[in-house]
């Protein structure tokens, strides 16, 4: 983003900067977190008629704001020895079951121990490097907390196949979740657009058609709890958008899952967990040398068993 220059009109005067802005960059077609305008209002990149000021600053009528985005810092990336559960390997993938409370890869405020650390130091840097210099080797991604099969490409052979096979809607991705309180219905089919939700840029949100993609999830009930305090589900999703089913389970079924600490329940719980409960149980792909249909499926950690028949 080149810089901008923006000017403070009547009725957003005596507004916070750090609020202001997002929805000013949005009309000009840049999408930047609150949290990221913060960090660049604090690193000097945001000035106020040529002045430095805080995120807090109230804006007055007719100011200048020029907006500079920060020059991206490259990372060196160094393998690190990390634990790491292998599911499948050879010449072109290697399947993990991620860990929860693990990055897949680099970024701001992770420089170091992700997912793409630990498998540099495993494979002895033998990723493929199209993805770009901070995540290579990755096709698609979990959350931080989610955990489960992930699968990534070591040559570009399979990240060329990998990638055309996730966006193709290909592959076959089957979730293990537990919600909060029971839906509607025990099975079904959910269809909605998701997109950045409109009152908080960092969250993602069910939205119109004009402002999100196309999000598809068909869920079954697995169990619940008789006094319907929780709900265990099997999830398939056929698109891979940002929370999709995080969203999904929140809006369209009314169970967010439980240890959501963006998404899920507020206030005092009924049903305590140590963590979000959501994984990756099986993914499905074609291998990308030989077209064989792999399946793959992590065990499903401890802390889901009580909650399943």
């Amino acid at each position: 983003m080149s810089a901008l220059r923006i000017y403070v009109a009547p009725e957003d005067a005596g507004e916070r900067l750090d609020r202001f802005l997002p929805g000013a960059l949005e009309k000009e077609g840049q999408m930047v977190s609150r949290a990221e305008l913060q960090r660049w209002i604090r690193d000097g990149s945001v000035l106020v008629d040529g002045n430095r000021v805080k995120p807090k600053y109230a804006v007055l009528e007719g100011q200048e704001i020029t907006v500079a985005e920060p020059e991206e810092v490259v990372l060196e990336l160094q393998p690190e020895e990390i634990p790491l559960s292998i599911l499948f390997e050879d010449e072109d993938i290697i399947v993990v079951d991620k860990q929860p409370g693990l990055v897949v890869h680099p970024g701001s405020g992770n420089a170091t121990g992700t997912l793409v650390n630990g498998l540099l130091f495993h494979c002895q840097g033998e990723l493929c490097d199209l993805a770009g210099e901070d995540r290579p080797g990755i096709v698609h991604r979990l959350d931080k907390d989610t955990s489960g099969c992930l699968v990534v490409a070591k040559s570009e052979l399979a990240y060329h196949s990998l990638v055309a096979q996730f966006s193709g809607r290909e592959t076959g991705k089957e979730y293990i979740v537990v919600g909060k309180g029971t839906p509607p219905n025990t099975e079904g089919s959910l269809t909605t657009q998701i997109g950045r939700n409109p009152n908080n840029r960092q969250k993602m949100a069910v939205v119109e058609a004009s402002s999100g993609k196309e999000a598809v999830t068909d869920y079954r009930v697995l169990r619940s709890d008789e006094n319907g305090r929780w709900t265990s589900y099997s999830c398939v999703i056929h698109t891979g958008r940002t929370h999709q089913i995080r969203v999904h389970l929140k809006e369209c079924l009314r169970t967010p899952i439980l240890g959501d600490v963006i998404y899920g329940p507020q206030g005092k719980q009924e049903v305590i967990v140590v963590r979000l409960m959501l994984h990756a149980w099986k993914l499905s792909i074609r291998h990308p040398l030989t077209a064989e249909t792999m399946q793959f499926e992590a065990p499903l950690p401890d802390e889901f068993l009580v909650f399943l028949p």
